[in-house]
């Protein structure tokens, strides 16, 4: 017997609990599907050889590269998708970011909706996630319709000093907006806070629950408070099956310990990430959709984007006695600089190094610097900082099978402006009287960058009016099917340089209200 349900969401990350618990409040009946389970919560969350070098809670799957190569994605498979270990950095897209924009290597296209469609979700994702900042010091952020929810998280004295020698050299430092269950005072966590403000926040899982996460912030909650909502955790969703004019789903066949089972909603919305739901997509095919489910046009699984990025770490003869780094971040850079005219991107710090991870990716080059200093050593005279610059989408960049195996096909471009924001920031902490070495990262984001860093995933079916070019409507309906949404990055025509997550969340609360007008029509 096939149980049956207002909507079900397939994926419990940021898109799907968000547009999930938006729903629970229409008294529909909602089932939301996760392939995962919960994260165990023990001290191990906060072990960086478990988190990063053993990579622990990352997905135990092997994918390929275009010419064979083998990497384990950098996914994880648990209630709250990949928010669990994010850094929960939740920026607003530039307001210019929704309109086109030329880079040295092509443009970046406009959005089909624009900012101002953006801005009240936008406002509502900050107050639902608990954003910490402060509006007016980031000089790119976008209008806004209100101040941001809490106050800025306090940087540490060794960023203090950091922030006011940058903004000496006449650049605009600004608080790293953050998603975050923090009460402090005088820059410590109150004895009732939930974050105590430790040095595993960023990359780790929270065994306080202190990190605003999908799971955290929407899945619980709901549960708690709406009889109407059901998750089912370990069911991995396998194919979604049509009706035979192939323009409706009419089941969602899930696997689950061990046993096939099978569901229908009236209306479905899949939200795995862009990667995950591409291949669900792929993996429904039928004779109605012979190339994939809602892949008429071809663009199912194209177009993936997923930042141009770097962790650096900077050595310095000055130690650094930060715990909690993840504070300060400078948008001076991202649309353009006083020597190049095209953008280059976003520089934010990230959380301290250990000395497992440096111990964990340990390069010859590093060596030949340092070769008498112990990790731990080294860990405490560094400063780290993530940079992000755009990935233009390009159709070649895609997610396909090749029989059972999982190919992620992806060419690097627009890395001029990468390596361009990488010697600003050598040069602004030159300046500012550090004289660092820097040192390139790769545990942070999953080794095998780019092929591997698949935490910025987006735009394999994209949105807009095109039939043609675009897999979603505006509405991020599927052109080809009549029940049938997306709700995570998958939608992104463009991804811009800032962290993703707030957008995700934006848009799948504005889904969540078009699925909510068409269940009460």
């Amino acid at each position: 017997m096939t149980e049956h349900y207002d909507v079900i969401v397939i994926g419990s990350g940021p898109g799907g609990a968000s547009l999930a618990a938006r729903l629970a409040t229409s008294g529909k009946r909602i089932l939301l599907l996760e392939r995962g389970d919960y994260l165990p919560r023990s001290p191990a969350n906060w072990d960086s050889q478990t988190v990063f070098v053993d990579g622990a809670y990352q997905a135990q799957e092997t994918w390929y590269g275009r010419n064979g190569e083998s990497f384990r994605p950098g996914l994880h498979y648990y209630v709250g998708g990949n928010s669990k270990v994010y850094g929960a950095a939740l920026f607003r897209l530039r307001e210019r970011d929704f309109g086109e924009v030329q880079h040295k290597d092509g443009i970046s296209p406009a959005w089909p909706l624009s900012y101002d469609v953006f801005e009240p979700y936008y406002a509502e994702a900050e107050r639902l996630f608990h954003v910490h900042g402060l509006r007016g010091e980031d000089p790119l952020e976008p209008r806004s319709s209100g101040p941001l929810p809490y106050p800025p998280v306090s940087h540490e004295p060794r960023v203090q000093e950091l922030h006011d020698a940058l903004a000496g050299q006449g650049l605009h430092p600004f608080h790293l907006p953050l998603g975050i269950l923090l009460d402090e005072k005088n820059g410590k966590a109150t004895p009732t806070s939930i974050c105590i403000r430790c040095d595993a926040f960023d990359g780790f899982p929270c065994p306080l629950n202190g990190k605003a996460d999908a799971q955290v912030i929407c899945v619980d909650p709901a549960l708690k408070v709406h009889q109407n909502l059901s998750l089912l955790t370990n069911a991995y969703v396998s194919k979604l099956e049509t009706d035979a004019s192939g323009r409706s789903v009419a089941s969602v066949i899930v696997t689950r310990n061990g046993e096939q089972e099978r569901y229908s909603g009236d209306i479905v919305v899949v939200a795995c990430g862009a990667l995950s739901s591409a291949l669900l997509l792929f993996r429904s095919a039928n004779d109605k959709h012979p190339n994939g489910l809602a892949n008429g046009s071809g663009q199912v699984g194209r177009n993936y984007m997923r930042h141009n990025q770097s962790i650096l770490m900077a050595l310095t003869l000055k130690p650094n006695e930060t715990v909690f780094q993840k504070t300060l971040a400078l948008s001076d850079f991202y649309f353009r600089s006083d020597d190049w005219e095209y953008p280059l991107g976003l520089i934010q710090m990230c959380a301290t190094s250990h000395g497992a991870q440096i111990r964990g990716e340990a390069l010859p080059e590093w060596l030949e610097w340092m070769p008498k200093m112990p990790f731990e050593e080294m860990a405490r005279h560094s400063m780290d900082f993530w940079l992000s610059s755009e990935d233009l989408p390009r159709s070649e960049n895609r997610i396909y099978y090749d029989g059972e195996r999982i190919v992620l096909d992806v060419t690097e471009g627009n890395m001029e402006a990468h390596h361009r924001l990488k010697r600003k920031l050598e040069q602004i902490l030159s300046n500012a009287g550090a004289h660092p070495v820097m040192m390139e990262r790769s545990l942070y984001l999953g080794k095998g960058i780019p092929i591997g860093g698949t935490a910025h995933q987006a735009g394999t079916a994209r949105f807009g009016t095109d039939r043609e070019i675009s897999v979603l409507d505006l509405n991020c309906k599927a052109h080809e099917l009549d029940n049938l949404y997306i709700a995570d990055a998958s939608f992104f025509p463009s991804i811009g340089a800032v962290n993703p997550t707030l957008t995700i969340i934006a848009n799948a609360l504005r889904v969540a209200d078009k699925i909510k007008e068409r269940l009460q029509t």
